[in-house]
């Protein structure tokens, strides 16, 4: 692929606004921004438009549904009916089934998918006090807090980064664990932040990275986005999503997998929990780097053999978001 479009060919002359589709949450229109400024560095000779898409996960009550790609569903949608020409997802957001049609084109550079807890009082994780309120939407946070922390209180924690934030701050939960990426994305600084460490919290698949989703067959669009791509993320978050496919889970389940690659092979951990912490599957296994999505799957295959399938029978209904 070119690594810069200056002028647009000439079956793009009636279509010179190329249309990028988002959620229209504060995070999201960060993200499509950022996607969107990288594009125009590379392919100066394009128009961006953003467009905001109202998802079933932005609806009142939408938790309490047991659907998979609350955030995406419409989102995927626009981009099939040609309404949007690119989808900027958080990867993590994605089912691990992308629809016939669609195909993710480009990882760019992930952010530190780690985990971050933020409390009222600046208390790390071990010091905060026996029956404390922490407040988190995920059931993966969920399982690891309590594996780590039985004797703290896990109470559910909705609405968009600012939202929860402003309820940690209103006093509503003694802290709060989100990702690291969304405080980084949109620049939210005076937060005092403890990053847990793998060990404590395993980050969700896909977490810190961004997909984008374009419909399969339209070269330029590939053409366009290709430059943004970083070969290393594309390869981790493949890894991750070849994983939770193999597993049949998916962000609504206490699930953790993080690929990273070192020389030339890729390492996969993941961890298998049940809701509440108390059974626990751990696996790390390496290949070439190349083999990222058979390596996933082979762990995928691990993880059931030792049940982790058994475990995850008692799903929450929660989202890991944010």
């Amino acid at each position: 692929y070119p690594r810069t479009i200056k002028n647009l060919p000439p079956e793009m002359a009636g279509k010179r606004k190329i249309i990028v589709g988002a959620r229209g949450s504060l995070l999201s229109r960060a993200q499509a921004n950022i996607i969107i400024s990288a594009l125009k560095k590379k392919s100066p000779g394009a128009e961006f438009i953003f467009k905001k898409i109202l998802t079933s996960g932005d609806k009142d009550k939408a938790w309490l549904r047991e659907d998979t790609g609350i955030f995406v569903k419409e989102i995927e949608n626009a981009l099939l009916s040609g309404e949007i020409d690119i989808a900027v997802h958080s990867a993590k957001d994605l089912p691990s089934e992308i629809p016939a049609g669609l195909k993710i084109a480009a990882v760019p550079k992930r952010e530190n998918p780690a985990d971050v807890l933020i409390a009222g009082q600046k208390l790390s994780l071990i010091k905060i006090k026996p029956g404390s309120t922490i407040g988190t939407s995920s059931p993966r946070r969920r399982a690891q807090l309590l594996k780590r922390r039985p004797d703290l209180i896990i109470k559910d924690l909705r609405g968009n980064l600012d939202t929860r934030i402003k309820k940690l701050e209103a006093g509503e939960f003694s802290a709060i664990v989100i990702a690291l990426a969304g405080i980084k994305r949109l620049k939210i600084k005076n937060l005092w932040t403890q990053i847990l460490p793998k060990g404590i919290m395993l980050p969700c698949a896909g977490q810190g990275a961004l997909a984008i989703e374009i419909r399969e067959g339209d070269k330029f669009i590939a053409e366009l986005v290709h430059p943004i791509n970083h070969p290393p993320s594309y390869i981790c978050v493949s890894c991750e999503r070849s994983f939770i496919q193999g597993l049949r889970a998916g962000c609504r389940l206490p699930v953790g997998a993080l690929a990273q690659i070192k020389g030339k092979r890729l390492f996969l951990e993941i961890k298998v929990l049940s809701p509440d912490g108390k059974q626990v599957i751990y696996l790390k296994k390496s290949a070439p780097a190349q083999e990222a999505e058979l390596l996933g799957a082979a762990l995928a295959k691990e993880a059931i053999k030792k049940g982790a399938d058994k475990i995850l029978k008692n799903d929450g209904s929660m989202v890991d978001s944010l």
